[in-house]
């Protein structure tokens, strides 16, 4: 392990989880079921829209078997507004497939098995693992990403890599929590364009940041 980088990102979620207390997951769900789905409709949308979404559709659809009992239509029409909506409806309805036939109706646990199901690659699967089974899961998105570079922890865009760095530098069990300070802090202070620098608590460990 990179000393110094290890030194660096624990200073760094020390002083993140500080200013985001708050962070967690914004997907509303009950269940790993119902995190799976509204994981799968929220790539390129909102967690905001896809809550709006999900408010109805897990109303209808409470088991695997009811999205397969759906025609593939009326499935779309419900989670159109997420974008994309007829390559979500398929991801689902494949994912349901397999986790009926496969699985015993059960959402899976691990990395393994998760990223064979249709729709889901290591983004997703680290969401369900760390928050439905509040297992060692480190999701990286455009946030993180975006962070990760400006800290100068890494130089790179691939999110496998950026995942294998971070894992080698953080314990198993604070992976998940990671990932959510970041992307709050992502959101509301080191934002893509014109960065809140003045506001931020961690600029002597940034080397995005000129004084």
């Amino acid at each position: 392990m990179n000393t110094k980088n290890g030194k660096k990102i624990n200073s760094i979620y020390r002083a993140l989880k500080k200013l985001h207390p708050d962070a967690k997951c914004e997907l509303n769900y009950k269940n790993s079921l119902e995190l799976l789905v509204a994981t799968i409709l929220s790539a390129q949308c909102t967690d905001v829209r896809v809550n709006l979404v999900t408010a109805d559709l897990f109303k209808k659809f409470k088991k695997p078997e009811d999205y397969l009992k759906a025609t593939p239509a009326t499935l779309e029409k419900l989670i159109r507004s997420t974008g994309f909506y007829k390559n979500k409806a398929k991801s689902i309805r494949g994912a349901m497939t397999a986790i009926i036939k496969e699985h015993g109706n059960k959402v899976p646990d691990t990395m393994e098995e998760l990223v064979k199901l249709p729709g889901v690659g290591r983004k997703t699967a680290n969401v369900i693992l760390g928050n439905a089974f509040s297992k060692p899961g480190l999701p990286v998105d455009t946030h993180v990403t975006r962070l990760c570079n400006r800290f100068g922890i890494c130089q790179t865009e691939d999110a496998v890599k950026i995942e294998a760095i971070l894992n080698k530098l953080l314990a198993p069990k604070d992976w998940c929590k990671f990932s959510h300070v970041l992307i709050f802090h992502g959101r509301r202070v080191c934002k893509a364009r014109n960065p809140l620098c003045e506001s931020c608590p961690i600029t002597k460990e940034c080397d995005y940041f000129k004084p």
